[in-house]
């Protein structure tokens, strides 16, 4: 009668592989949503300039030290600026990929396997 589709245990291990799918979906929801309130920090030139992202590498925010603000100084500030917001944004990519190793542990996928797809 269910010849073709493998007899009922065949049907068990997909509702099984299914089941673990969802809650696999839920829990990168979840940890997705985490990031997104997750404050990460950067900064440059010795902590004059600081940047905050979040753990997805949003920017939110800038805070550069008064003594720095000199007109003649514009490009080095500048440079700062870009180097804070690039080390807050290295350091948010670290800690999503390590979230999203921590849910694919167990699941036999390799571990430099982008997620989410």
């Amino acid at each position: 009668m269910l010849k073709g589709l493998g007899g009922l245990a065949g049907l068990g291990d997909m509702a099984k592989m299914m089941k673990t799918a969802q809650d696999m979906q839920a829990r990168m929801a979840e940890a997705q949503a985490e990031l997104g309130r997750t404050v990460v920090m950067g900064e440059a030139g010795a902590g004059l300039v600081k940047a905050r992202c979040t753990g997805k590498g949003e920017l939110t925010g800038l805070d550069i030290d008064p003594s720095i603000l000199v007109a003649s100084e514009k490009e080095v500030v500048e440079d700062l600026i870009v180097a804070a917001i690039k080390d807050a944004q290295t350091r948010a990519a670290e800690r999503n990929r390590q979230e999203m190793a921590k849910l694919t542990e167990g699941l036999g996928l390799p571990p430099d396997m982008k997620l989410p797809f």
